[in-house]
């Protein structure tokens, strides 16, 4: 599991180049001298490819919280890690939101990581 944590932390780090040039991370992707990882262009380009619906997603269940006025790093990761919930249902929730709540604690703010948490949660017991 080691290469699809490296490869969680290249996809946030492609996430956020992404927003701050305001382009698709494919396209920063597309500009890189060496190719990342494939599962870490498999998450950045399908939370391109599913954008309004993982949006949606974060918006209902991050209370009191809108996207734009959440730290960088914790929205990059939120949509990395809502994609993989919503469309790889073969990895474990258990993995996804832990390792989405550690690079929340490794990359932004102090209370990141619960925060971070408790949307994943809400987000991965919804129904539907």
């Amino acid at each position: 599991m080691e290469g699809r944590r490296a490869a969680r932390e290249r996809a946030l780090e492609l996430l956020y180049e992404a927003e701050a040039k305001d382009i698709a991370a494919g396209d920063v992707i597309d500009g890189l001298p060496v190719a990342p990882h494939p599962y870490a262009r498999l998450l950045a380009t399908g939370v391109d490819e599913h954008r309004d619906e993982i949006d949606g997603l974060v918006s209902k269940y991050a209370k009191g919280w809108a996207l734009d006025r959440m730290p960088a790093v914790d929205r990059a990761l939120l949509r990395l890690a809502t994609y993989e919930l919503v469309h790889h249902p073969n990895v474990p929730i258990a993995v996804v939101i832990s390792e989405a709540v550690e690079l929340a604690s490794q990359f932004s703010t102090d209370d990141s990581s619960r925060f971070v948490n408790g949307v994943l949660s809400a987000i991965a017991s919804r129904d539907g």
